[in-house]
């Protein structure tokens, strides 16, 4: 009998386990990712506020609720209410037109403004504090004599606040609405114009509506931002309990007095705002994306 060599393609393939192997990797990559990330966020996030609110309770409802009859933690609730209630409506006012200007308009220096507006991001809100001082201060600032003048008190009282506060906050409005401008083209407007409508009349009914989702977001932001802000407050406002004294200061300021209870009460609050803001995001980010849909639906359709 002769001896045949068997051809190479003739020999029945193996099972290799590495294209097995490779496949429980490429499964069980992701759920790893996401376990890491829950974990991260956990620990550095949601472990340090659980740990705030359980101090904050850990003696019952009723002392967590006598921390308001607090003259200094009312009166700065007051004030942080008061900036907010005058940072925010101002910045939605200034930040819409900042982003319709950039978004619809052709000008020279429209990158610096464009880079003026993402300024406060990049620098240190203690700087931001401190360049008002170096204006306003009655001693040596740049404007003390007009200051003095007309008897303006800015820093160390709350008109230094609210415009630190102003500063801070600013690009959260336009920084969230311009790219929705520049998303949805002007056509729209174009038609209103030729049907006979005023640039008044085309803001208001046809270029806000049209970015309401995002102005709300931009709007959420600011109020929490601006709730929330101590580095220029802290500057401006020299830190002065029931006079000039925000949320964030007094928690500082009743930490370092050992006087906990307030401290962990306060801070509460200010979380409770948080997390209020936060889910406000996310259910303004869920509508957007239900609208964006809708829109690609028709636009299809």
């Amino acid at each position: 009998m002769a001896f045949v060599t068997p051809r190479l393609e003739d020999i029945p393939a193996t099972k290799s386990a590495k294209p097995i192997f490779q496949k429980g990797v490429s499964h069980l990559a992701p759920t790893l990712i996401v376990l890491v990330a829950c974990l991260y966020v956990g620990v550095v996030i949601l472990l340090p506020a659980l740990a705030v609110v359980t101090q904050a309770f850990a003696k019952g409802i009723a002392p967590f609720l006598e921390n308001f009859q607090s003259d200094d933690l009312m009166s700065a609730l007051r004030l942080t209410l008061l900036a907010a209630a005058i940072a925010v409506p101002a910045n939605c006012i200034f930040g819409l037109a900042a982003a319709t200007a950039i978004a619809r308009r052709q000008f020279r220096g429209k990158a610096l403004l464009l880079s003026v507006i993402d300024l406060p991001f990049s620098i240190s809100p203690v700087v931001v504090g401190l360049m008002l001082v170096l204006l306003y201060s009655p001693n040596h600032g740049l404007f003390a004599g007009l200051v003095n003048s007309l008897g303006w008190k800015i820093i160390f009282s709350t008109p230094g606040i609210v415009m630190a506060t102003i500063i801070v906050t600013f690009p959260f409005m336009a920084r969230e609405v311009i790219p929705l401008l520049e998303e949805e083209g002007w056509e729209q407007e174009e038609a209103a114009r030729t049907l006979g409508a005023s640039d008044w009349q085309v803001f208001w009914m046809v270029t806000l509506p049209s970015v309401r989702w995002a102005a709300l977001y931009g709007l959420i932001l600011t109020t929490a931002r601006a709730l929330g802000e101590f580095g220029a407050v802290s500057v401006v406002s020299g830190n002065i309990g029931g006079q000039t004294q925000t949320l964030p200061l007094f928690v500082e300021d009743a930490y370092k007095q050992y006087h906990t209870e307030l401290a962990f009460g306060a801070a509460t609050v200010l979380g409770g705002v948080a997390i209020v803001s936060l889910l406000l995001k996310i259910l303004v980010e869920r509508l957007l994306e239900q609208e964006k849909a809708a829109t690609r639906i028709d636009q299809e359709g």
